[in-house]
């Protein structure tokens, strides 16, 4: 498969995409609209504004600084969570797909905290933590830190241990053994488990905003606290444009994680 043959395949995936998206605006408005044209409602969907008046709305969002703030703020939480969660559980995934001992030591305990959701964490994190800013870290790393872990231990164990056999009878160290086997094998399930931790780190940001209050007094505390604010406001349009923000968040946020992911494995390249 050619370099030009991947970009025509990308750009028709583009292209359906795109048309996914003008077909469920404009089905959307029909179906709010019915009710107004033929007397039919449809069923939770003509509660809700048309994609025109959330278009105009955001028009009228997007010249506002604080809309941008409020993006700005969410991001700086997301990525100060997810790194931490990186580094943390992707260094404690390795120690235990790595060191048998630590993991027979760490798992259970790993696993008695999983099941426990991060937003039950919020009110201990509002305690413990002396500002706003370090609990809604904090409980954005703990969105992220489980996918990381479990996607990177879960790797380990599909690695295939003749690969391992076949280096250590040519002679070669751990540490080679670590860098250039088990490492990129690992690799795969490391950026899932980053993607995956990086959607729910968005979904945990946006709650513990809307719980904390955003960190903010005013309406820029983040594009959770958006959400809550035009609730308030009653502002059903302002709410559909934030949920709609936090989607294109979220998806640009995973698609970059991916993005890095593929490169640092050159192998999953298509070459001419």
């Amino acid at each position: 498969m050619t370099a030009l043959s991947v970009r025509n395949v990308e750009t028709i995936a583009f292209r359906r995409g795109a048309i996914g998206v003008v077909v469920f605006a404009a089905v959307w408005e029909l179906a709010t609209r019915l009710s107004g044209w033929l007397d039919i409602r449809v069923p939770l969907v003509a509660q809700l504004p048309p994609p025109s008046a959330i278009a105009v709305d955001f028009l009228k969002l997007a010249g506002s600084p604080g809309y941008w703030n409020s993006w700005s703020l969410s991001f700086q939480r997301v990525l100060a969570g997810f790194a931490l969660a990186l580094i943390i559980g992707g260094t404690a995934g390795l120690l235990m797909a790595t060191r048998p001992w630590f993991k027979r030591m760490a798992f259970p305990v790993f696993e008695c905290l999983r099941p426990i959701p991060p937003l039950a964490w919020v009110p201990i994190a509002i305690i413990f933590w002396p500002t706003q800013e370090l609990s809604i870290t904090f409980v954005t790393f703990l969105g992220a830190l489980f996918p990381v872990v479990l996607n990177t231990v879960g790797g380990a164990e599909e690695i295939d241990r003749r690969h391992i056999l076949a280096a250590q009878s040519m002679g070669a160290s751990r540490s080679f053994i670590f860098r250039r086997v088990v490492f990129p094998a690992l690799l795969p399930s490391l950026v899932t488990g980053a993607a995956v931790g990086m959607g729910i780190t968005w979904e945990v940001v946006v709650a513990a905003e809307l719980i904390s209050g955003g960190g903010r007094q005013s309406g820029d505390g983040g594009l959770g606290f958006l959400v809550w604010n035009a609730y308030e406001g009653n502002n059903l349009p302002r709410v559909v444009v934030a949920m709609i923000s936090l989607g294109i968040a979220g998806y640009l946020s995973s698609g970059l994680v991916r993005t890095l992911g593929n490169r640092l494995m050159p192998w999953r390249r298509v070459t001419s």
